[in-house]
């Protein structure tokens, strides 16, 4: 027995070490595939993430080159479809109308970037060019460096629908988008198209390397740029044109899986080192101690010891990972948990071990287990799952699985919960407002479109509300953009709450809404609408323990009674609402067909008033000023004139409305200070010119260098120059008016108070503002005869002014009666048709001689 026992011992320890690595290379083989697993995914994670950058970028790249097109597409049309461009560029070729008036001329180039304008008569010859806002005699083809012929017939097989067409071409090596559209009188009713084929407007916009960049920008690309010979063919290029003829764009995709890639990998691979020594490490020493040890108790402990150690470090690495591990078995109930799982769920592990996986996560397609019972699945292929936390609320988690050899299925779940809300606010801003959550413009295109493809009647019509906000520009000034933002989300929950459900609130711009109505039939619903809505837009708004007051006007146009496309109901809701602005504001207006007529008269009154502005079709007159008391002439009010070549004597009030909309007033009133200083000047030094000021100056005239410019230019004494202003000026911005009129004190000016006794806070201006004179209203004299209260009103004004130390001047003097009253009151001056109609120039300058011989008196 003693002979055969070493023999035995020696077996056994073979057989020992043999299982033990066995043990250890099945768990070896076991990590390794976790790790390979890992990698896989996080490879995988991240080619998907670059993919979805690269796609994203290029839908972004299609979106900014559609966009670019639509923007030339509007803005030829608005240019190519009117009357005078028709009458101007076709009938016959206006180049002082197009370029010297800038209708069609220089701000095409210094404000939309149009390198070329140019204009094809109807025998293909080019009759205008604009090239970088120079005129210039050149014709578009050779300018172009090659044959415009389709694009020309494109243009005028669109002149019947009013459709303009765009075309990419090369221009020395450079991308450019060509828009072209035939020039038609559009809904002008006064021009009449003739026989001829249309001529044809094109605008050129070259896509430079700055302007891809700004492109680029704008929509979220990164380094928009020409792709060079090398880079056509590879990912990230865009071609323009039919088979990128024109070129292709290339840009820098950001890559966010290379970086996930950069932090995850090393991590992985610090992992499978440390189990790989740590794998080493038992290796080695269960070995040693398999071949130290006989197989005893003690020995087989420290294997299980090191087993368990083993599997410690096994489920500390799953643990590891932000996942949580599971395992079902055939009847689809969970085995196993990992402990991950109620750190990301909050649920217990015990509760669930032993329930249906079904009874837990939820799809969208049906149950899990059909899911996984699906022949042939993928194991690379996720699903989307839902579940309910302890807190109740809905989680998202994206689950793997494979299928295990003795039937059920093990995988890993990620939370995605963040992500998919991150994705679904994406959505939702794409096509709302962020400040308001109303749709925005994106919304409301979609919206009207589908909506007009269900063709609306006349008797179920589609309604369009455009509305404006009234009086909240001075939110913001006074009050601050903070304050602007609430008063208007404040409105549009006012809006919101005003229409059904079914119709669509959007907001389209700053103060800004369009609302569309789809189940009213009869007008007087919608006049009861937008009583409702003015009435509840007017109810004060508190910010800030302080009471807002805005208005609303509003436009409405109905499809299909109006119009039957999108584009022209916004357009006509628009002039609808224009027409309730100038009807006082506060109202609602009807599209009706002769108001696209008035629009069309006031954009060629504009037009005509920028014109006599530059070539001086305007005229000042001059109305004397008299002291009462002794009949002295002290000076004269300087007032314009429009005596246009056409329409004769145009009266202020419809050409100063006008320049103060469009922006011409700053040069309407730069034109007349100017003038009237000039000539001031030469008049005796004991007589003073008065200008009236526009309140638009006082925010963005530059008022006081202006006037210091043109003091010099003049060389007339400032104290002999009189400015009126009026109490709106103060009620807009009162510390800002302030400010500016005490720099135009220092200058030596003087400052009066015009239309006195019509507004609500005259006497404390007053008493806060450094006027020299106030005028007191004509509205008092004209009813002086009416009633005694006037004539203690002009009295009390009068007395106010002396006690104030200022000038006080009457207007409107028409009768003797009327001066002999204001003598009574010791009125200072007076100006009115009794005393002396307004003067030109000439006849002004002969009373001025005859004054010089007579003393300058009036007999009064």
């Amino acid at each position: 027995m003693d002979n055969h026992q070493p023999i035995a011992c020696t077996v056994s320890n073979l057989s020992g070490v043999a299982l033990a690595r066995t043990f250890l290379f099945k768990f070896v083989s076991l990590l390794a595939a976790v790790f390979f697993l890992a990698s896989y995914s996080l490879v995988y994670l991240a080619h998907d993430l670059d993919r979805a950058e690269e796609v994203e970028s290029a839908f972004y790249t299609n979106k900014a080159m559609q966009s670019l097109e639509k923007s030339l597409r509007s803005t030829v049309k608005d240019y190519a479809f009117w009357g005078d461009a028709y009458k101007h560029l076709h009938v016959e070729m206006d180049a002082d109308w197009a370029y010297v008036r800038q209708n069609v001329g220089t701000e095409l180039y210094t404000d939309f970037g149009f390198s070329g304008v140019f204009v094809v008569n109807d025998v293909n010859s080019t009759v205008y060019s604009v090239v970088k806002g120079e005129l210039k005699p050149v014709e578009v083809e050779e300018w172009l460096g090659q044959s415009i012929t389709a694009i020309l017939v494109k243009a005028r097989e669109g002149a019947a629908t009013e459709t303009p067409t765009t075309s990419f071409i090369v221009i020395g090596g450079v991308p450019a988008l060509v828009a072209a559209a035939a020039i038609m009188p559009g809904t002008d009713p006064t021009v009449m198209s003739d026989d001829r084929s249309p001529s044809v407007l094109m605008f050129v916009d070259i896509l430079d390397s700055a302007k891809l960049e700004m492109i680029g920008r704008d929509y979220g690309v990164n380094g928009l740029r020409v792709a060079t010979s090398d880079e056509i063919g590879k990912a990230s290029v865009f071609p323009l044109g039919e088979n990128g003829t024109a070129g292709s764009l290339h840009w820098s995709p950001s890559r966010p899986g290379l970086r996930l890639l950069g932090l995850g990998l090393p991590l992985i691979g610090v992992a499978a080192l440390l189990v790989c020594l740590m794998t080493w490490a038992i290796l080695r020493r269960t070995n040693a101690g398999a071949k130290a040890l006989d197989a005893s108790y003690k020995s087989l402990q420290s294997s299980q010891a090191a087993l368990s150690t083993s599997e410690a470090r096994f489920r500390d690495v799953v643990e590891a990972s932000s996942d949580w591990v599971w395992e079902i078995d055939a009847d689809w109930r969970f085995t196993y948990l990992s402990e991950r799982f109620e750190d990301v769920t909050g649920l217990s592990r015990d509760a669930w071990i032993g329930a249906a996986m079904d009874d837990l996560l939820s799809t969208e397609l049906g149950t899990l287990s059909q899911w996984l019972s699906i022949p042939n699945r993928r194991p690379d292929i996720s699903v989307q799952c839902y579940y309910v936390d302890t807190k109740g609320q809905e989680r998202i988690t994206r689950l793997s699985a494979r299928e295990m050899a003795g039937g059920g299925c093990r995988g890993t779940a990620t939370d995605v919960t963040e992500e998919v809300e991150a994705r679904r606010r994406i959505e939702f801003l794409s096509q709302h407002d962020a400040l308001t959550g109303l749709p925005n413009r994106t919304r409301l295109q979609e919206f009207l479109d589908g909506k007009l493809k269900a063709l609306p009647t006349v008797k179920q019509p589609l309604v369009m509300l455009s509305l404006d906000l009234d009086r909240f520009k001075p939110v913001n000034d006074l009050l601050g953009h903070a304050a602007g933002d609430r008063v208007l989300n404040e409105v549009s929950s006012r809006l919101a709450d005003c229409v059904r459900h079914g119709d669509l609130v959007a907001r389209v711009g700053g103060d800004e809404f369009v609302l569309i109505l789809t189940d009213v039939s009869a007008q007087e619903e919608v006049e009861a609408l937008c009583r409702r809505l003015i009435e509840s837009i007017e109810r004060p708004i508190v910010i800030d323990e302080q009471e807002v007051f805005v208005g609303a006007s509003i436009g409405i146009a109905m499809a299909p009674n109006d119009a039957r496309e999108a584009t022209e109901l916004l357009r006509y809701a628009d002039i609808a609402l224009y027409e309730a602005k100038t009807g006082g504001r506060n109202t609602w207006r009807f599209y009706a067909g002769d108001m696209n007529a008035k629009i069309i008269e006031r954009r060629r009154l504009e037009s005509d008033l920028r014109f006599a502005i530059k070539h001086g079709e305007l005229r000042l007159h001059f109305q004397p000023r008299y002291r009462i008391a002794d009949g002295q002439m002290v000076g004269a009010e300087a007032l314009v004139r429009w005596q246009h070549p056409e329409r004769g004597l145009i009266p202020p009030d419809t050409f100063i409305p006008i320049a103060e909309e469009s922006g011409l007033i700053l040069s309407l009133s730069n034109w007349v200070i100017d003038t009237a200083c000039r000539y001031a000047a030469r008049w005796p030094e004991s007589l003073f010119v008065s200008v009236n000021l526009s309140p638009s100056e006082f925010k963005r005239g530059n008022l006081v260098e202006r006037l210091q410019k043109i003091l010099f230019d003049s060389g007339i004494d400032p104290t002999r120059v009189e400015l009126e202003i009026t109490e709106g000026v103060m009620l807009e911005d009162a510390e800002g008016a302030l400010k500016v009129m005490r720099t135009l004190k220092r200058l030596g000016v003087r400052i009066s108070m015009d239309d006195f006794g019509t507004g609500y806070s005259s006497l404390s201006y007053l008493r806060t503002f450094p006027f020299d004179g106030l005028k007191i209203d004509r509205s008092f004299l004209n009813k002086l005869v009416e009633s005694d209260d006037n004539m203690s009103i002009i009295q009390a004004i009068v007395g106010l002014g002396r006690a104030l130390s200022l000038t006080v001047t009457a207007e409107g003097i028409e009768t003797a009666e009327h001066l002999q009253l204001l003598k009574a009151v010791s009125c200072d001056e007076g100006q009115g048709y009794f005393l002396s109609r307004p003067l030109s120039m000439d006849a002004f300058s002969a009373l001025v001689e005859v004054g010089e011989t007579t003393g300058n008196k009036r007999n009064v």
